[in-house]
């Protein structure tokens, strides 16, 4: 371990060059150690940077998803001001701020509608929207905008059984209110988060009132199990965002990734079964979330530093899966190697509950924009990261289409 003196880490405050690429500053903080402390406001902050030690504070019930909740697992406490009533209504029924056995219980139930059968079932219409979607953009156009941010929304949508015109909608809402719950800051986040979850609640409480006897949407089968309509209006809102920014990230960034490594992308143009396990590998290279908040519940030692109860714990997902000590040349893209335990979907009870279909998404996505989009690997671009160390990706991402056939590939 090297003698350096490191400031005390923060996500907060960092310059765009280092945001689109913060795998450096990752390296130059878990080279010294594995755990560090943080130079955030508030109660004491540790953040965690090697692999070990972030599955072991992800896989520990003894630091849960929020300081205090009750003995049922309903949260005490919120990352929510106490004045912005709506707001908090909505997040605190949210199964990721949920601890067992409440968590266990709505997951268990809310799992079989994410398995792989559904999720197949799904796959051709998933497929269907990506094409929709590609066939749409020529000459001057935002693969973001136009591609990867709506067509998860308008998956997850299908799930929810929500009419396709209220789309755009729901997808500027669920922006809104996730600006919230990230590193982004702005006096007006909590204000217009505040708003967005106003509208949200009125919008799937109308939804379930619609819903009728006999229909298969996820709405539907929440209604059913049963669930109280907050718990419903929650979980929903949590789907939304949760379920889209994230396949958002990932599929900008694959496109990021690709177009630097073109031998990879002639050979999975070549070779499609190889998608996939190029999935796997892009969500360990550069994962859509980067952060995660756990509480110490009692006071621990993680990566010999000690940690007191009440202190808050980032385990930073992007820095363990560029961990050398679990994954051989971390920072080289390998589609070869062992796909395995990669933290792209985070590890223990809170492992994302939507992985299947975030999977199915990326694939189909990837193979759509391989196949559906020619010349966009060799336009000219222009990219912009979101100011957001948590929910980590493209805000932009402009590219110049060819528009003669001489732009297209074999």
């Amino acid at each position: 371990m090297r003698s350096v003196t490191l400031p005390r880490f923060s996500l907060q405050g960092w310059t765009a060059e280092d945001i689109s690429d913060p795998y450096p500053v990752y390296r130059r903080y878990r080279e010294v150690r594995s755990v560090h402390e943080g130079a955030d406001d508030g109660p004491p902050t540790f953040y965690v940077f090697g692999y070990e030690d972030v599955v072991k504070v992800l896989s520990d019930r003894n630091f849960g998803r929020v300081s205090r909740s009750t003995e049922d697992g309903v949260p005490l406490s919120l990352p929510v001001p106490p004045e912005f009533a709506a707001l908090r209504s909505v997040v605190e029924n949210w199964l990721v701020f949920l601890d067992p056995p409440e968590h266990t219980r709505l997951r268990s139930s809310l799992q079989k509608e994410f398995s792989a059968g559904v999720v197949t079932a799904l796959r051709p219409r998933i497929a269907r929207i990506a094409q929709e979607l590609l066939s749409r953009l020529a000459g001057r156009a935002d693969l973001v905008s136009g591609f990867a941010a709506p067509f998860p929304i308008m998956v997850i949508c299908e799930l929810l059984g929500v009419p396709a015109q209220d789309h755009q909608r729901l997808r500027d809402l669920a922006v809104a209110l996730q600006g919230a719950s990230t590193t982004r800051t702005g006096e007006s986040r909590h204000i217009d988060a505040e708003g967005a979850a106003r509208e949200l609640t009125d919008y799937f409480r109308d939804q379930a009132q619609r819903r009728q006897p006999g229909e298969h949407d996820l709405i539907a089968l929440m209604l059913g199990i049963p669930l109280s309509t907050e718990r419903v209006v929650g979980t929903c809102v949590h789907l939304l965002t949760a379920g889209h920014e994230t396949t958002t990230n990932s599929l900008a960034k694959a496109a990021l990734i690709l177009r630097g490594h073109p031998d990879l992308l002639a050979d999975l143009r070549d070779y499609p079964d190889l998608v996939p396990t190029a999935v796997e590998e892009l969500l360990r290279y550069d994962p859509p979330v980067q952060a995660v908040t756990r509480w110490a519940r009692q006071d621990a030692v993680v990566g010999g530093t000690t940690i007191p109860a009440g202190s808050r714990v980032i385990a930073l997902l992007g820095s363990a899966n560029r961990d050398p000590a679990r994954f051989p040349r971390p920072d080289a893209v390998d589609v070869h190697r062992p796909a395995d335990r990669h933290l792209g979907f985070g590890i223990g009870i809170h492992y994302c509950l939507g992985a299947t279909l975030a999977r199915a998404e990326l694939e189909i996505g990837l193979r759509a924009l391989l196949d559906g989009l020619p010349g966009w690997e060799k336009a000219p671009h222009q990219v912009e990261y979101a100011d957001d160390m948590v929910f980590h990706g493209p805000a932009r991402l402009v590219l110049d289409l060819p528009t003669s056939p001489e732009g297209t590939h074999p």
